[in-house]
């Protein structure tokens, strides 16, 4: 096992991250609004699974580095903690969209199906942390079940999208997936552009996640709660950046769909921490706070798909208000159970 950085050297690394990410994100929200209209998969799909991917990658890179330095409640706690902080900065975009209710603005089915799929794999982990004793090798069954639910839920997504069943109602808000292209330039550009910022993202995790187990070591912070805040409020930062870009260049399905599709790809996060630490399951080893926190991000999923069904109008609706509320609980209610 690798020596963690010391503080200093940690905290100049997360400085330095976060404006790696905001430079790359912005970057990231234009080309992929631009894909999204010239493969003709939309911006829900696109933000999906595009955005949705490649933004996960400095969570992905974080929670594998924790979970093979054997720190199993930060390596749970930083997917887990970036959905929750994720759908946070929804809340907050809500702020920053001054004509309506983003979630209303944003009216899409396949972000409420993503939603819904989203609170089901989220579940499995909950089967996970009652029985730690089952094990595939070092590996929770509910581990490998994941994947197959993940993949499920983009056949339904696709399915969706070449044959609703169901609309949403239409208004004066609504904001349409408009196809806005003007670039003529080849598409294998674009391609190359999207995977070279996927690699800047992905490189950038890794310093994330040192950077976060040396300010564990030198501080003494918990560990499930600083990868809850800290280092999850920098791997984050692409989700909040791509958001913020999207509102602004009226891509407001595109930023939506980026968010929720990037919580249901984190959630496959949750496999990588299992497959990393190599000490028995991990589940078995995270402490209760890394339940609570579970827990509570369930919670903030309800409330954020209960807020895509009814579409308030005007104002942040009662999502807005009631996810960055149960999120301040939740990380109360972890320290109380440490």
């Amino acid at each position: 096992m690798a020596d963690p950085w010391p503080l200093w050297p940690s905290v100049l690394a997360l400085l330095a991250a976060v404006i790696v990410v905001i430079f790359a994100g912005s970057r990231l929200a234009r080309t992929a609004d631009e894909l999204a209209d010239r493969t003709g998969l939309g911006e829900a799909v696109a933000g999906a699974v595009f955005l949705g991917a490649v933004t996960s990658l400095p969570g992905i890179v974080t929670t594998a580095t924790g979970a093979l330095q054997g720190d199993a409640a930060f390596a749970l706690a930083n997917p887990i903690g970036g959905i929750a902080l994720q759908t946070v900065w929804l809340a907050i975009a809500d702020l920053l969209y001054r004509r309506a209710n983003l979630e209303h603005a944003a009216a899409s089915l396949e972000n409420l199906l993503q939603a819904v799929v989203l609170i089901a794999l989220l579940s499995l982990p909950v089967i996970a942390f009652a029985t730690p004793e089952l094990m595939i090798g070092w590996i929770h069954p509910v581990t490998l079940l994941i994947p197959v639910f993940y993949v499920y839920g983009l056949h339904l997504q696709r399915r969706m999208h070449q044959a609703p069943m169901w609309k949403p109602i239409r208004t004066g808000e609504t904001r349409d997936d408009v196809d806005e292209t003007e670039s003529d330039g080849p598409l294998s550009r674009l391609w190359l552009t999207f995977a070279a910022l996927g690699l800047v993202v992905g490189v950038t995790g890794w310093v994330i996640g040192q950077a976060g187990l040396g300010v564990i070591a030198a501080t003494g912070w918990p560990s499930g709660v600083t990868g809850f805040t800290l280092t999850t409020a920098v791997t984050s930062l692409p989700e909040l950046i791509v958001l913020i870009s999207a509102i602004r260049i009226g891509a407001l399905t595109l930023g939506v769909a980026n968010i929720i599709g990037g919580n249901v790809f984190d959630v496959l996060t949750l496999t990588v921490a299992d497959a990393f630490f190599l000490d028995g399951t991990i589940y078995a080893a995270a402490g209760p706070e890394s339940l609570v926190l579970l827990g509570g991000t369930l919670l903030i999923t309800t409330v954020l798909a209960a807020g895509l069904l009814i579409r308030d109008r005007r104002g942040i609706g009662f999502e807005g208000i009631g996810i960055p509320a149960i999120y301040g609980t939740t990380i109360a209610l972890a320290l109380v159970a440490i």
